[in-house]
Parts: C-alpha cells; structure tokens; sequence
C-alpha cells in the first residue's frame, strides 16, 4: 500500500442498487494508430499501434480503472472514445448510441453526457480566462444557460460543491494551487451534468496528500450524482481503491480485466504480478518479492 492509499477515506463505490446492469459504455476492437513518415517526402512507411484491439464496458454507476505504465496508450484510449483523437477501428457505444457514427445534434448531446478530467490541471485550464469563463463556458457553448445571473449563479454553485469558495470565480487559474485548479477542472466537467467522466491521472500530478482528498471529491460526486467513471492511473495503490473492475494495459491492449478482488488478490498475467509488487509496502519487516515482466508473452 502506497502513501496515497494510506490517507485514502473508505468510499462506497458501488453504484446505488436501483442502477441498471445493462453496460452505459461499450468498446468494441477500438484502435488508434499514429503514422510514422520517414524519408524526403516524409511519405507514412509504417504506423505505431498505441490501441491496438482494446475492448470493455462500464455500467451505469460504476468505476473501471485502467492501469498500466506510461506510453502503453491507456490516455489515447480515453481520449479516442471521446473523438478527441480519430480512432483507426472498433466501436464505441453510448447508451446504445454508435459514438464515431454520430453528428449533428446527436454528437452535441453526445458529448454533453461525457466529459473528461485531464491529467494536468495547470495545462487544461486557459490561463487568459477567469474561472467563471472556464466553468460557464459549457452551458453557454450548449445554449443550457443564457441569462448572465443564472450563469453566474450555475458556476458559483458548481465551485462550491467542488470544494472552492464563490469568490474563486473572478479569478485566473494561475491564482490557485494544483489541487485546487484540479477542483476547477472537475466543476467545469460537471457543469453539463454528464453520465460519464474519462479521468485522465487526474491525481498524478498532485501532492500526495491532496491526491486523497481530489480522490474522495471524485466518490463523493459519483455517489451523488450517479456518475459513472474511466479512471486512467499508472498507480496500482490508488486503483485498487477507486475502481469496483480493472482492467490492465500493455502496449496497447488490454492484458487481464476483472473484478478488484480477482486482480488483487490472484493475477494471472505476468504484467500485473509485476504492476503489484512495484507497489510500495509500509511495513519495514514485511518482505515482499519483486516480480520483473521481461515484455515477453501478451
């Protein structure tokens, strides 16, 4: 158990028990390759699989965490199934809506119901506009609010539930803490009342303590409102205590999926022996055997 998991409250993060056990989200063979050009005319000679034959599904309510190390393309897959990056093949279904088909009015009301939580809360943020801009500028690009007392009045409720005081709206992102600009970031997520939320690391880049409150913001907001979650993490210790199923990645797909208890406790894929005793062990006399996966066998 890292420091993280340490400070880490206790959270339900079953979805409540009147929820629907048909899938919100389904993935299907999704891909994502990146040409590589070579030569004069920089002509494409070949592509790099950063997804490569990726599937899984998230019901209404629930957490699935995404684990594996850097560059193994869990990011490019939250980020493909929101069409933030053009998907290679496979199929992404929402709520039985075909995602990469969609357009118009219907990817409008698409992308209302799914929002992200980037990585880097400073990057994410425009530094040029106030808080208020940033949180309210959803409900106005989706014509949801118009009316500037009703804005103000939705941006400064999102803040708060969020953890930030009213005031923070006239301010800029560069006024604030990396906790607290990640608190931004959520309200802005939340601000189109989604059914479903990409969290991107969106703990990565925080101090450890403030991980664990950002964390626990997250449940909460799920308990509440029902939200159901892809949470990208390279770290085993927080994913173990966010996320209800897991799933797995190595170099673009995903090695072993299933329930918390069944990847913690007995993983069957060498990866994730490895993924697991890298994780950090509190006890000093408790010896624990690091498993080293050489890359070979998927």
């Amino acid at each position: 158990m890292s420091e993280t998991s340490a400070v880490i409250e206790t959270q339900n993060t079953n979805a409540p028990a009147q929820r629907s056990d048909k899938p919100l989200l389904v993935v299907d063979g999704l891909k994502t390759y990146f040409p590589i050009r070579s030569g004069l005319l920089q002509r494409v000679t070949d592509h790099f699989k950063a997804v490569d034959g990726v599937s899984f599904h998230i019901k209404e309510g629930e957490t699935l965490g995404l684990v594996g190390e850097s560059g193994c393309g869990k990011t490019t897959v939250g980020r493909t199934l929101l069409r933030l990056i053009p998907a290679t093949g496979g199929r992404v279904l929402f709520n039985g809506h075909d995602v990469f088909a969609a357009s118009g009015g219907e990817l409008q009301r698409l992308r209302r119901d799914m929002q992200i939580v980037f990585q880097d809360p400073a990057g994410s943020l425009n530094p040029r506009m106030r808080i208020a801009s940033i949180v309210g500028e959803p409900l106005v690009i989706h014509g949801l609010v118009t009316d500037k007392a009703e804005l103000r009045e939705r941006v400064e409720s999102l803040l708060e539930r969020c953890g930030m005081p009213r005031a923070a709206a006239d301010r800029y992102p560069h006024e604030f803490s990396g906790g607290q600009r990640q608190r931004i970031g959520i309200a802005r997520a939340l601000a189109l009342e989604p059914k479903f939320i990409v969290c991107d690391e969106p703990t990565s880049a925080l101090d450890v303590s403030i991980q664990a409150q950002v964390i626990n913001l997250l449940m909460d907001l799920q308990e509440e409102f029902g939200l159901s979650y892809l949470f990208i993490s390279h770290d085993m210790a927080v994913i173990q205590h966010v996320c209800k199923r897991i799933a797995v990645m190595y170099k673009g797909r995903i090695v072993e999926e299933g329930s918390r208890e069944e990847i913690i406790e007995n993983p069957q894929h060498r990866y994730t022996q490895s993924l697991l005793s890298a994780v950090p062990e509190p006890d000093p006399h408790r010896e624990r055997e690091r498993i080293v996966f050489d890359g070979g066998a998927m």
